[in-house]
């Protein structure tokens, strides 16, 4: 396979990847979204819903990315470590919507967030050792999920 064919291929994987955790996010938060998500109190800084799509769309597509720019760099072999916890992330963040949506527990799903922002930080570090620019795309991802985890402790704190 030329070089040029294995890093478009590479990257579609990497696409897929990311965009499918988010199919089966999205299929995990349907489940409450339009009734009881609706039902809870929410911070005054919540975003509107329509915003959530777009900002995750752009967040996942540089999520894949950052991934492929690590594979680029370092390869399949010396880049295991943070390939690894870029799974492990993505997995957390999956998880996520089941634990808040699916079993609607916030409680739940504010511990859970702490661990996947613990999962993006390490992922983040990782990342910095082989490629400066994937460690750079990935923060937008890690400011998100700090603002999301105020999201998921305030509706927790709101609606005991």
């Amino acid at each position: 396979m030329p070089s040029w064919l294995r890093q478009v291929a590479a990257l579609a994987g990497f696409l897929l990847l990311c965009f499918s955790a988010a199919a089966v996010g999205g299929m995990l938060t349907a489940s409450s979204v339009g009734g009881w998500y609706q039902t809870l109190r929410k911070p005054p800084i919540s975003p509107p819903d329509w915003v959530f799509g777009p900002v995750w769309s752009a967040l996942y597509t540089l999520m894949a990315i950052a991934a492929w720019l690590v594979w680029r760099r370092s390869g399949w072999q010396a880049g295991i470590r943070p390939l690894s916890l870029f799974v492990v992330q993505l997995s957390l963040n999956v998880a996520w919507s089941g634990v808040f949506f699916l079993l609607r527990m916030p409680g739940g799903a504010f511990a859970e967030i702490t661990l996947l922002w613990l999962a993006i930080a390490a992922t983040t570090w990782q990342f910095w050792k082989h490629s400066h620019g994937a460690a750079l795309l990935m923060t937008p991802y890690l400011a998100w999920v700090t603002f999301a985890a105020y999201l998921n402790f305030a509706i927790w704190r709101l609606n005991p």
